[in-house]
């Protein structure tokens, strides 16, 4: 473990003096090595691990942690000792002081060559992760990552198969449908979008348009929403199966950090007091405000993006010299909407937030509340702008004579007379397209330009000796070193590497958990989404690989037995995602019309129609007539507006809504497609949420094997106990 410090010639300056305290209180218990410009922290005392050893076993939660090979790996050197006799500041107060510069862990050759050779390659995507290895190199908890992104990238197997099998039927009937030939062949004339300058179109027009929506809202994607509920419960049950597996053979089914840092604290002194649990209810409030507050920033730049949208449908429609985006400009708006979404969405994920120090709290209390507020903040950036396409566009926009406008001056968007759900599809495949994109050229650039740059300003010192070099390639035996210069071009190659600190970790985590997201919540929208994030992942598990191993300082080894905060947040989504595709699949699409057509108003509603399909008139059943002679309506379009592209003057126009044509009201056939919904909506949770509850049933935490063997292992550690005693007691 290296401490990296500027060297002064003053030996009274207030920073070395800090330097020199630190360190002395450190070699009271600790040999350490010291070179000309860094501290590099060796082994402890045995008498140091016999004390942890004992204590781990005698403690309620961390007994078999006791027996894990070899020397018991401390979290962190500096953190663990850094509250002795004598040093009243921790290291990363002393870090802000620029008393110390950095502390890192050295990489180790060997381990780090065979993990490079077995694992972090690219020509090793299509392989098994070899986790053990992973987890001797890097701490249960990075090992733990990998495990956990390798079972969801293998369970998004199904997920992809199915996703892409409801696309292809949806790509394979769309073509014989009726309602796309409703409005391929159709002569309705429908009402401008915009003011001024849009004019009257044919719905015909749109006959692309109305293909794309119905390969996304069909029957098939209601029961892959379904699917994708349960799915994410599945996914859940089998990975703590999956987790209690190898925790079992790491032997820290039962550890507990809360208890192993008691035991660090009695490690360093025998005397010390516990930090006691506090809660302040005004400091719970504060923070309840300060995120009430985020959030509202978040929601009125929905709102600036809706009005960007607005205005740019707007420009698009009037100053654009193609006839092509004149004649699409809402669906350019949506695209451009989408890009700015993705543009906004990468600015806010740059957001640092104060990483609380750890000194008056543990480690996991405070990991599990930065990462609660972090996924919060994150989660509503990336949704917001989902959100109104999903349940307020073309629902808020008014009707010919009643328009809502933004300042009185521009229209709200309207849905396409297919549905809303094509808008809801654009805007997620490109976010999630672009998202995956970029953040994989440049997490994996990034890190590896910088290492180039700093080893490139690093050249000066001298390439290591050829006996050293050689050292290195052989079985390196026991108490061989490597010289002075080579140790010391060794630590300066580390130093060049990326840093890492306790939440590098952290930021991995929240990226795949928001991929989650995006794979779960509104798929009933985009069927694909898994599939994208299954091509992702295969790549992001060997870029994630490559950083750690390569690019990165090696992360400090740490003990975990979970995910930690990860699981609730994971479940939190499971639950959103019923909600959110319920929602969706009721609200957005265009299913429970569709179906309160065939049973009430289509020609199948009487039970007596033959030789028709019960779907044929739905288009113009969904459309309203706005009169053009009504006064309220004429002050929407003036003269020019209502002359189509091909000279033809028209009285009337066509809007997608239930309302009557002379008084505007809702219709009845409104109100019982409304109550179809909530109904529909009521039932979909009530049956996916049993089906979840069901599979968390049927699927327990823990195989049966894992069980027995952790009952043998106590059964075992107490006859031991009991042999010890007695033979004592014997001895006495």
């Amino acid at each position: 473990y290296v401490l990296v410090a500027k060297i002064s010639d003053d030996e009274n300056s207030h920073l070395v003096r800090k330097q020199k305290a630190f360190i002395e209180t450190l070699k009271k218990k600790l040999n350490v090595y010291v070179s000309i410009f860094l501290n590099l922290i060796n082994i402890a005392p045995e008498k140091i691990f016999e004390t942890y050893r004992y204590l781990l076993k005698v403690s309620d939660a961390c007994n078999w942690s006791c027996e894990q090979q070899g020397k018991c790996r401390f979290r962190n050197a500096f953190s663990c000792f850094t509250s002795l006799l004598g040093v009243s500041e921790y290291l990363p107060d002393l870090m802000k002081k620029n008393v110390f510069e950095t502390h890192f862990c050295l990489h180790e050759k060997r381990e780090q060559k065979e993990l490079k050779q077995s694992w972090a390659r690219w020509s090793a995507c299509f392989k098994g992760q070899p986790i053990t290895n992973v987890r001797n190199y890097l701490g249960e908890k990075v090992a733990l990552y990998f495990l956990w992104l390798g079972w969801y990238t293998f369970l998004l197997i199904p997920a992809s198969v199915i996703g892409l099998v409801v696309f292809l039927y949806g790509l394979a009937f769309y073509s014989t449908s009726p309602l796309i030939k409703e409005v391929c062949q159709s002569n309705v004339i429908m009402c401008p979008l915009c003011d001024n300058t849009c004019r009257v179109w044919e719905l015909s027009d749109t006959c692309m348009y109305a293909k794309v929506s119905l390969l996304f809202d069909n029957e098939g994607t209601v029961a892959f929403a379904m699917f994708m509920a349960v799915w994410a419960t599945v996914f859940l049950e089998f990975w703590k199966r999956h987790r209690s597996s190898y925790v079992c053979a790491w032997k820290v089914f039962d550890w507990c950090e809360e208890e192993e840092e008691l035991i660090l604290e009695i490690v360093n002194n025998a005397d010390c007091e516990p930090k006691m649990h506090r809660h302040s209810y005004l400091r719970s409030t504060m923070v309840l405000v300060l995120v009430t507050l985020m959030l509202l920033v978040i929601i009125g730049l929905t709102h600036v993006l809706v009005v960007c949208r607005v205005i740019a449908t707007v420009l698009l429609a009037e100053n654009s010299s193609w006839q092509v985006i004149t004649e699409n400009s809402q669906t350019v708006a949506v695209m451009l909407g989408a890009v700015l979404h993705y543009i906004t969405i990468t600015v806010m994920t740059r957001v640092k937030a104060h990483k609380p120090p750890t000194n008056k709290h543990s480690h996991a209390a405070v990991e599990g509340s930065f990462t609660v507020k972090m996924f919060i903040f994150q989660f509503f950036t990336m949704f917001s702008s989902l959100i109104y396409t999903a349940f307020f566009l073309g629902r808020i926009n008014g009707h010919p004579g009643g328009y809502v406008r933004i300042s009185g001056k521009w229209r709200l968007e309207e849905c396409h007379p297919s549905g809303c759900l094509t808008d809801l599809f654009i805007q997620m495949s490109i976010i999630m397209v672009l998202k995956q994109t970029f953040n994989n050229i440049f997490e994996y650039s990034g890190p590896w330009f910088s290492r180039w740059l700093k080893r490139k300003k690093a050249q000066k010192f001298r390439r290591r000796c050829v006996k050293c070099f050689k050292k290195e390639d052989m079985n390196t035996k026991e108490g061989s070193k490597l010289c002075e210069n080579c140790k010391l071009e060794d630590l300066h190659r580390n130093y060049s590497l990326i840093k890492t600190d306790r939440f590098s970790l952290f930021n991995e985590f929240l990226e795949m958990v928001i991929q989650f997201s995006f794979t779960t919540i509104f798929v009933a929208a985009f069927p694909l989404a898994p599939l994208l994030a299954l091509l992702n992942n295969i790549i992001e598990i060997r870029l994630d690989a490559i950083k750690m191993v390569s690019l990165e300082r090696r992360l400090v080894p740490t003990k975990a037995n979970d995910i930690g905060v990860w699981t609730d947040v994971l479940e939190a989504i499971g639950v959103l995602a019923v909600i959110a595709n319920g929602l969706v699949i009721g609200i957005s699409s265009d299913f429970i019309p569709r179906l309160v057509y065939q049973y009430f108003y289509g020609p199948c509603a009487s039970g007596s129609a033959t030789g028709i399909d019960c779907m044929v008139g739905y288009i113009n059943n969904t459309l309203s007539v706005a009169n053009i002679s009504d006064e309220r309506v004429r002050g929407d379009f003036t003269n020019s507006q209502m002359v189509t592209y091909s000279g033809i003057n028209v009285t009337h126009c066509s809007y997608r809504d239930y309302r009557s044509n002379e008084d505007f009201s809702l219709t009845n056939q409104y109100w019982v497609i409304l109550a179809a919904r909530l109904v529909f909506i009521i039932l979909f949770e009530h049956v996916v949420v049993i089906c979840k509850c069901v599979a968390s049933w049927f699927v327990p935490n823990s195989p049966l094997d894992v069980r027995n063997e952790r009952l043998y292992d106590k059964l075992r550690r107490l006859k031991e106990e009991l042999r010890s005693v007695t033979r004592h007691n014997r001895t006495l």
